[in-house]
């Protein structure tokens, strides 16, 4: 009995903890997204009123209604996770590090490592890994940027030349990347990899080492006013 009452006490604070993230969440998307409560909603009582209709016209109210219930629910909780998602990436875009905080979200599949390259302007490029091959992704002056792109690939060419190399520069210009498109840009390149080729890249990468291995960095968008150590090597 006192397990039970353990795990009923935990299950209650977790799903406590669940809904005061959730409460977190649209609030700080209501920030930016002052429509989404109504959007939300009307995504859930349009569903169910569609399904019960439906229910109605075929004779069975209450089996569509209970379908209704569950469609409606699922689908205002993909529509506030995508409002939620906008909401954020228009928070972050424009800060240094944002685009590392967005490969932390690509996925399952992809080994992500932020910072492997940057300037003392805080250009910095980040990469990630996974059966695509190789993804840079770079952000900052895109002038400076392609510099750091070139240096960081011929770093690499010495050790994963069979591996197929991409390169994102996050922004709005030409030949950029919105910074809420770089999940998407990535997920649609073609898998030409294996698993054990993926960690084979991977093992290699690491042992390679990073610019910023041994310098602790925040996850997520960086402080504005960082810099780089005067003593730190630069790429």
């Amino acid at each position: 009995m006192a397990r039970k009452a353990h795990t009923d006490g935990a299950d209650s604070a977790e799903n406590a903890g669940r809904l005061k993230q959730i409460a977190l969440t649209y609030k700080m998307t209501r920030r930016s997204d002052p429509k989404v409560g109504l959007v939300v909603a009307g995504v859930g009582i349009i569903t169910f009123g569609v399904l019960l209709a439906i229910g109605f016209l075929i004779g069975h109210p209450v089996y569509a209604g209970i379908l209704g219930f569950v469609l409606a629910f699922l689908a205002m909780a993909i529509i506030f996770g995508r409002r939620a998602e906008r909401a954020a990436f228009g928070q972050m875009e424009g800060q240094p590090g944002a685009a590392a905080a967005v490969l932390d979200r690509v996925g399952r599949g992809w080994t992500t490592t932020p910072a492997v390259a940057m300037n003392r302007s805080q250009d910095v490029v980040h990469r990630a890994v996974g059966k695509a091959g190789i993804v840079l992704v770079a952000e900052g002056n895109p002038n400076r940027v392609k510099s750091l792109l070139a240096a960081e690939k011929r770093r690499m060419a010495r050790i994963v030349l069979d591996v197929p190399v991409h390169d994102i520069i996050v922004g709005d210009g030409e030949g950029q990347v919105p910074l809420k498109k770089v999940r998407t840009t990535m997920l649609k390149l073609p898998r030409v990899l294996t698993g054990p080729q993926v960690t084979a890249a991977n093992d290699r990468l690491r042992a390679m080492g990073d610019l910023m291995s041994n310098m602790p960095l925040p996850k997520g968008p960086m402080p504005k006013g960082m810099r780089m150590p005067r003593g730190g090597k630069m790429r």
